[in-house]
Parts: C-alpha cells; structure tokens; sequence
C-alpha cells in the first residue's frame, strides 16, 4: 500500500507520512521496564567475548592467556582489507583463557571467546582514545579511522561495522538520515530509556554523521507509545532545522529499516538493494550514541543499554551492560528469576532466539534477555509456542501481514517439500524474519523457523556449489597444463627436428659450391660412406709409422760381418 496515513495519527506531526505493507499489534509490554531509570549492572565476576561479534570475519586475536589487559585495551584487531570490527577489554583484568564457548546465536554453535577475570579496578591504564571535540574540522578519513577503532557495528540488531557503512555512504549522494527510534519488538525499551536519558549525546552522534555524508535532512522515527521519547528528543534538536523528529503509529515492525524508510519518505528499497543506493542512510539510536561516545570522549563500545524483563524476572528495568557479561550475572541484577521462568530468550518474542543456558554473554548486538512463562510466551509468536501444530488451512493471513509482500504460504510449502529453488524464486531472501507471519497463524505454524532452515539450506547448497566449482575449475586448469605442456614437448621435438635438417641441407649446399658437383641429398648411405672413408682416412694420418722387421738370418750375419772387421782392424 502507499496510501498516506495522514498528520492525523502523529500528535504535533507535520511530516507525511505512509503505509507499508501488512504488520500486526502483539501486546506491546513496554511499560513493565521503561518506568525506571537505566541502572548500571556493574562488573561481574568473568567476562567472555566472542571474537565475532559483528558481520563479517572474526577478529585477529591479540593476547594471551595470562596477559593483563586494561579498560579499552585492543584485544582483538578487525582484520585487514575485510568486514570486521575490532574488540576492546570492557574493564581491567587477567586473560584466564582463550577457549570455545557457546555463542549467543540461534544455531547454539560455539565459538572461540577470550575470558577475562576482571579485577575489580576498572582500570583504564592508558587506552583510552583522545576526544575529538572539533570534529567538525577533521576529514572524513580520521573519523571514520576512530569510529572503526573503536569497534562500533550496528547496534539494532544487524551489528554490521559502522566505518564500513558510513565509509560507503560517503562515497554516495545521502539525501536522507534515518535515525532509527521506532523500537518496535515487544517488550524492549532499552532504546526509549537511551532516548530520554541520552538526547543532547545522541542529536550530537548525529550532527557527527551530518558532518560526515552531508545529507539534506534528517529524520528520526519514534513510535507513538514513547511519548516521552518523543517530546526529550524534540527539545534536544528544536534549534536545528536539519533535524526533525516524526511521530510514527506504533505497528510492528515498523522499526524495521526498509519499513521505516517507506512509512518516512514513502519509497521502497528494490529487492536487493541497500537504502542508499535511494539516497537513504539509515542508523539506530544506539549506533549514534555510540558515535559520540567514540568522537567526544574517546570511548570504544565496551558497553550498551540492555532490557531485562519478563515475568520470569523479579524486577524488569534496562541496565548499562558490559559486552561480554554472563546473562546470569545480569539476571542476578534483576532481583533474580521467578517460578514462573520457562524460556529464556535473547531478543524480543517476534525476531528473538531461545537460549540454551544463562552462561551465555550478551554481545555488541544484545538489546534484551526476555524470561518468560510458556503462557505468556504462547500468547506472543507460535515460534516458541509449544502448542502442537496443525496443518496449513491455506487461510492467506500470513500474506496479509507479511511486511515485505511475500507469499509465505508457497514458501511454506516448497519448503516442506525441500524445493528450496522454488522457495528462492519466491523471494525468500527478503524475508526479514520479523515473525509477523507466525503470530497470526491459527495453526500455529513455526513459519520463521521454516524460512531460517531454508536459507541456511540455500547457504550451504551455495557453498557446496562453489567448492565443486572450484575442484572442477582446478581439474579442467591440470587437464588443460598437461594438454599445453604435451603440445609444447611436441613443437620442441618437431623445432629440434626442423633445425637438424636445416643443418643438413645447409651442409650438403657448402659441399656443393665447394666441389662443384652435388651429391644426392636423400642418398643418406652414401653419405654415411663418405664419411666412415673421411674418419679411416684421418686415423691413418694420425698412426705412427712400424718399426723394420729384420729376420733371424739377417741377424746371424750382421754378427759375423762385425766380428771379421774387428779381427782385420786389428
């Protein structure tokens, strides 16, 4: 749909807004952890930092167990000419292993993480960054050079290095700034207490990227269930026209990215393409701030705010978390679970995973540990419903709130079937796996869980495809060597041959200019005669002449003719 909503539904708005396709309204449970203020959830005890902590490659690791590491200290470096981030020691202590962990992710994969044992200092030592006040007199190359050593990746949700997004839009036309604020998913507030607690840092953290892709204007989208979010953010930025904060209906998941650009500016990202290949850069609130914090006071990201909520909890509230502490520790902080703790889940209920213990550390990208009772969790998205699951009635409601106007019911079914090409031509890879299509389904269908088995079934299929390509491509280069290199011994053979009987012919031409008469060329024996008679001839030139061969008789007389002179003589 691209109907106008309308300044109707935005209190004081004056900028248009428009529809996207589909969404739903799940209970939205926001008050249960935005009415307290962001507590500070302290140091724990262990921290654990997955070297991947962001899209791309892992980051090279840079100590050694038992090495001491201070607050800020680079422990692991992005690694270069690829799409990584780097990681900082969150707080002072002693490395007591670099060992598998499980990772917080929804394939319970482990992976490689450096536990540190704080100390209890927060000691910063010498690693903290310079501020850079005036930025706005620096080049583009210095500040994202901070922003990249500083480790910032996208913090809602996507965690894709910053420097690598905002270095991409730059060599772009940015027209538009999208400050994402909608913070749709149930039950997360940790980006409306940000907003309320944070505003003058985060108008600030935009004036940065301002200063950095030089849009044209800019627009911050919050949802209309965060009133005072709303009327904090406008008083941080009513003296820049540039800025502009917008109203917009709370409908999940309008705080998706393609979907917040349509509801804002009314247009759609094609199928495949990035938000500024339209002119369009959109960042989260969170990734803002974070930007401040690097530029003004020489902060990596070492920390972010986190909800904690749930009636599986004592007391739901946001906490200013250290990457890499255990969800344990951090439920601690809470008050502690309740009897009514059945699933833990990292994320909100719609676009969330359940997790396999609370030894698991939350990372750059964490917004939310949500413990829940299976109850309460049915009642949210047939994903984690234990609700046995019935046959597809074919009713269409999963198209109907589909936000990307898929056809989730097709790619159900070729999925079932494993057809995971036709599922591809269905455009299953701009499925954004919000969880709208499971929410509303009356047969409790887990679709999402479907479409992630499905892409992960595509990844692999790919891969596999690329590995066969490669062996046949070496396969075909061995053929085609030892077809070249037989060719190449053949024209060598048939050269060498060429050139013997050039000789030949050159020798036979000399002999006939010298004698005057030619000899056959082809007489090939009589010219091997002519040369065994040349050879015997120089072998008797070069043998010594024989001594003369006197006979016995001879000898005899020589004897007596010499005694006879001796005998007249005398």
């Amino acid at each position: 749909m691209t109907a106008s909503i309308g300044t109707s539904i935005g209190m004081g708005n004056t900028h248009k807004l428009w529809h996207f396709h589909g969404g739903v309204h799940p209970p939205f449970h926001k008050d249960e952890s935005n009415h307290l203020a962001t507590t500070d959830a302290g140091i724990p005890l262990q921290l654990i930092l997955p070297i991947r902590q962001h899209i791309g490659k892992d980051a090279d690791v840079l100590v050694q167990k038992g090495d001491a590491v201070f607050k800020g200290q680079l422990i692991a470096e992005a690694t270069h000419n690829g799409l990584s981030a780097n990681i900082h020691a969150p707080t002072s202590g002693t490395i007591s292993a670099i060992e598998e962990r499980t990772l917080p992710h929804p394939s319970g994969l482990s992976g490689e993480c450096i536990i540190i044992d704080t100390d209890g200092k927060d000691n910063w030592g010498e690693y903290k960054l310079d501020p850079i006040t005036d930025y706005k007199n620096i080049d583009l190359a210095k500040l994202l050079n901070r922003i990249q050593q500083a480790g910032i990746v996208g913090l809602g949700g996507a965690a894709f290095p910053t420097a690598v997004k905002l270095s991409a839009s730059a060599e772009t036309s940015i027209r538009t700034l999208i400050i994402n604020g909608a913070e749709c998913e149930p039950y997360i507030t940790c980006d409306d207490r940000l907003m309320r607690e944070k505003s003058a840092e985060i108008i600030e953290g935009i004036k940065i990227i301002q200063h950095m892709i030089k849009p044209e204007t800019c627009l911050i989208g919050i949802e209309d269930n965060k009133p005072e979010a709303i009327a904090i953010m406008r008083k941080a930025c009513k003296k820049d026209a540039s800025i502009e904060v917008v109203e917009i209906p709370t409908i999940y998941p309008s705080g998706g990215e393609k979907q917040l650009i349509k509801i804002l500016t009314g247009k759609e990202v094609p199928a495949g393409r990035l938000p500024m290949d339209i002119g369009i850069l959109g960042q989260n609130v969170g990734t803002v701030y974070s930007i401040y914090q690097a530029v003004i006071e020489g902060t990596p990201l070492l920390s972010r705010y986190i909800t904690v909520t749930g009636n599986g909890v004592q007391k739901s509230q946001n906490f200013i978390v250290l990457n890499g502490t255990p969800i344990s520790y951090l439920v601690e902080q809470a008050g502690g679970y309740t009897k009514m703790a059945d699933h833990l889940i990292m994320g909100g209920p719609m676009m969330g995973f359940a997790l396999q213990d609370d030894a698991i550390p939350v990372v750059k990208a964490s917004n939310c540990i949500l413990t829940l009772s299976t109850t309460v969790l049915n009642e949210s998205n047939a994903a984690f419903s234990n609700q046995a699951t019935m046959p597809c009635i074919r009713c269409g409601k999963c198209m109907d709130a589909c936000p990307v106007n898929l056809l989730p019911q097709q790619m159900y079914w070729h999925i079932r079937a494993k057809d995971f090409e036709k599922a591809a031509l269905h455009h299953l890879k701009d499925c954004i796996e919000c969880g709208a299509c499971s929410y509303v389904c009356p047969s409790h269908i887990p679709l999402v869980d479907y479409y992630r088995f499905a892409k992960g079934e595509i990844r692999d299929q790919n891969e596999a495809r690329k590995k066969a390509d490669k062996a046949r491509q070496r396969h075909e280069f061995l053929a085609f060597r030892k077809q070249r290199e037989k060719r190449e011994r053949e024209e060598k053979r048939a050269a060498h041959k060429a050139a013997l009987q050039k000789k030949k012919q050159a020798t036979q031409a000399n002999k006939t200019n010298a004698s005057g008469s030619a000899e056959p060329a082809d007489n090939k024996a009589d010219a091997i005669k002519a040369a065994m008679e040349r050879v015997k001839a120089k072998k008797r030139e070069r043998r010594p002449r024989t001594r003369t061969r006197t006979t016995k008789a001879e000898t005899v007389k020589a004897e007596i003719d010499t005694e006879a002179t001796r005998k007249t003589g005398k």
